[in-house]
């Protein structure tokens, strides 16, 4: 046992983010600042703009609402990024995430906005928004439904998406174009980027995105497939008009109701692909990860809900947050500093009144953008693996990951289902990332409904409540038949986890607190989950990892975290908002 924990150690220890020069809590210098907000700026706002364009184009709104709704999104864009580097309460991150239009609601906008206009696409947005909160508050009774596995395979199916659509973009190109000009264009742009990349140093690596786009548009140029007249007709300075949009539809009628579902199902969706950005960027925000704070993932979803609300007010696309961009940001550049956050949020406001600026991006050509979105998507793609592999593959996971991303490759690619392209269930089913994660909820939320009932125990947290835990212990061994080194076993472990929830002599007594006490067997192996609303800094998961077998006990807790690290297969130590949920795994002794 103690051999098996040395080698999760050093596997921990050796998956080290190394590249990272600067944490959350870390300041960078303005140049180093200066460089990754500039290019953060410029991945959100072509994605941004790209996304609303799209929508609005569907509709028959003229230029005046465009500029609105463009203007509209970059500012709550903004807001929104702003908000997640600044941990409001229980909105925001703490950490750096690009936030903005996203496509997954692009489909079933075009669907309302044909049925019922424009107010009545708002009236969706806002009250289906309304979900992700929901989500978050529920997240601890979720748990086992949310799962890094989840989270996971959901960024790996958004990165293959969108990788498709990318490839598709490549040989967009006007007609008399030389067939040599795309591939060029491509290789310059990648080319330049993955070099400056790998071998760039100091601040010529900060800017390797950047490098890449102008390296693109230059061999664009010579081709003549950089659109200057788009560029020229716009101008630098303009207010958009406030006029053009008409307001929120109080008095929702049968459209709203017919597509209200569907909407709460995509809000739903991505709010299951924002708990994953939650996850994700504390995983690659750090130099050494540690275990999941569960309160940056419900902090994350609360901020996009509330960019949702905010969206469908103004009348612009939902805001969602950029997770492939900001991670490949990350890597790319180390630069994790939340408080690049502000000064992107605050570059987003003021480009959403010089149109000249966002022209200047939306003129590179498509296989500029689309060469740079395979890099960044194929970043993606590596970080959602592993997530998965770090977190562990039984044979259920294998499974359902095996098939979430079956189905979602198949939706993508062909029209699995038979239904008519222009129907409303196409819209949603249609997506691969959408119909691969409803099946990977599906089959968690069955694996986790037809697993053994749990047993119960409601106790106050203290060290009086040990000789009511382990009389349950002692009789729920005995009732599954386990050998008494077995049972012993369990029952130890039941006891260091109590000890290890409780404060420390240094931190005081804390106030009586409930304590519930679940316990269950599935394949030869107990699970053992201790919730509670007590709220440490530490993490028990992270001390148990991290310790040194030859440390200095520095307080009276080292001792059960030590006989946990023991006793325990393997422990995981969830925080949220309201609650503390310790899982412990003890496996039978033969």
């Amino acid at each position: 046992m103690r051999g098996h924990l040395r080698g999760r150690l050093s596997t921990v220890v050796n998956a080290l983010n190394k590249h990272i020069r600067n944490q959350p809590d870390e300041p960078c210098s303005a140049p180093v600042g200066l460089g990754v907000t500039v290019q953060a700026a410029i991945l959100a706002v072509i994605n941004t703009v790209v996304m609303v364009t799209m929508v609005v184009r569907a509709s028959d709104e003229g230029q005046a609402y465009l500029s609105w709704a463009i203007c509209a999104a970059l500012v709550i864009g903004g807001a929104v990024t702003a908000l997640q580097a600044h941990r409001l309460g229980r909105f925001g991150a703490g950490h750096l995430l690009l936030c903005g239009a996203g496509p997954h609601f692009v489909a079933i906008s075009v669907v309302a906005i044909n049925v019922g206009g424009w107010s009545t696409l708002a009236s969706l947005v806002i009250v289906s928004s309304l979900a992700q909160f929901a989500f978050a508050a529920w997240l601890p009774v979720l748990r086992r439904i949310i799962t890094p596995v989840v989270c996971g395979t959901s960024l790996m199916l958004i990165a293959i998406s969108v990788i498709r659509v990318a490839v598709d973009r490549l040989g967009d190109v006007p007609e008399g174009t030389a067939s040599i000009a795309s591939p060029l264009v491509v290789a310059a742009t990648l080319g330049a980027a993955v070099v400056a990349s790998l071998k760039g140093a100091g601040i010529l690596r900060l800017w390797a995105p950047l490098i890449g786009i102008l390296s693109g548009c230059i061999v664009a140029a010579v081709f003549g497939l950089y659109d200057l007249d788009f560029l020229r007709q716009e101008s630098w300075f303009e207010l958009p008009d406030f006029g053009a949009w008409q307001g929120v539809d109080l008095t929702p009628g049968t459209e709203f109701w017919t597509l209200l579902p569907t909407f709460v199902i995509v809000t739903l969706v991505v709010a299951v692909k924002t708990s994953g950005d939650g996850v994700v960027i504390q995983q690659v925000s750090l130099r050494r990860p540690r275990a999941i704070d569960f309160r940056v993932v419900q902090g994350t979803v609360n901020a996009s809900g509330l960019g949702g609300v905010l969206s469908g007010l103004a009348g612009t696309p939902p805001t969602i947050v950029y997770s492939p961009s900001t991670i490949s940001l990350i890597n790319l550049t180390g630069i994790a500093f939340r408080g690049i956050g502000y000064w992107i949020g605050a570059v987003l406001i003021l480009i959403a009144f010089f149109p000249k600026v966002t022209a200047l991006l939306l003129a590179a050509p498509s296989a500029v953008v689309a060469s740079l979105l395979l890099m960044v998507m194929g970043m993606l793609l590596v970080e959602g693996m592993r997530m998965i592999f770090r977190e562990g593959l039984d044979q259920k996971n294998t499974l359902i990951v095996a098939m979430t991303l079956s189905v979602g490759l198949a939706v993508e690619s062909l029209n699995v289902f038979g239904m008519r392209p222009d129907s409303l269930w196409m819209s949603i089913l249609g997506n691969g990332p959408t119909a691969g994660i409803v099946v990977m909820i599906a089959l968690t939320t069955l694996l986790e409904l037809t697993s053994p009932r749990s047993r119960k125990l409601e106790v106050t947290l203290g060290t009086s409540a040990l000789p009511k835990i382990d009389a349950f212990l002692q009789e729920f061994a005995a009732e599954i038949g386990w050998s008494e080194e077995s049972a012993n076993r369990l029952r130890a472990s039941g006891e260091e986890s109590l000890l290890s929830l409780l404060p420390s002599e240094s931190e005081g007594s804390e106030a009586s607190t409930r304590l519930i006490v679940l316990v269950r067997l599935q394949d030869d192996i107990v699970t053992l989950d201790l919730l509670s609303v007590f709220e440490e800094e530490q993490n028990i998961e992270d001390r148990l990892t991290y310790m040194s077998e030859e440390a200095e006990v520095r307080d009276d807790r080292e001792l059960s975290f030590r006989l946990l690290r023991h006793y325990a297969s393997s422990v995981h130590h969830r925080k949220y908002y309201g609650a503390d949920v310790v899982t412990v795994k003890v496996e039978r002794t033969e």
